[in-house]
């Protein structure tokens, strides 16, 4: 939670001169300069990345890894809710299984939120499931209106024969 405010507010203090100059825009300015700088060497500093990363990476990180087997080919889906949990984690395609799998590592101590994002996950990939694809929706609907335009001929004909 603090990470969320620090990274939505910034205090600045700026001191000025002691013989009564005042806050110029172009000190505010300087300031403001001076701050984004350092906040971005500190980010160099920060040698580790977050998210989808290699496997190798998330072992320089010197925690302890966990996978979990993933057999379904739409693993995208996976990687968009394991952003929104702010995971970290590495996929390994295993090919010696007859339908490929995959592999997620992930950092030991992000069980938890490993758990709720794999909730969310096949609960997606369950109502997908259910719903009928586009096609299907598609071809019905083609029929219905083939089905409309037939009574309409048959209407017609039936008036012209009276």
């Amino acid at each position: 939670m603090q990470d969320e405010i620090n990274g939505k507010i910034v205090a600045l203090s700026v001191r000025t001169a002691e013989n009564g100059s005042r806050m110029t825009a172009r000190l505010l300015q300087a300031a403001i300069r001076q701050y984004l700088k350092e906040h971005e060497q500190r980010k160099i500093r920060d040698p580790y990345t977050h998210g989808k990363q290699t496997i190798s990476s998330l072992m320089k990180q010197n925690v302890q890894l966990t996978n979990i087997e993933v057999t379904d080919q739409n693993i995208r889906s996976f990687e968009r809710i394991a952003r929104k949990y702010n995971i970290d984690f590495a996929l390994k395609k295993d090919i010696s299984a007859d339908p490929p799998r995959y592999l997620v590592f992930f950092k030991a101590k992000d069980v938890d939120v490993m758990t709720a994002a794999f909730k969310e996950y096949s609960g997606k990939q369950l109502s997908k499931d259910e719903k009928p694809s586009i096609h299907q929706k598609l071809e019905q609907a083609l029929q219905k209106v083939q089905l409309l335009n037939q009574d309409k001929v048959r209407e017609k004909e039936r008036g012209l024969e009276r």
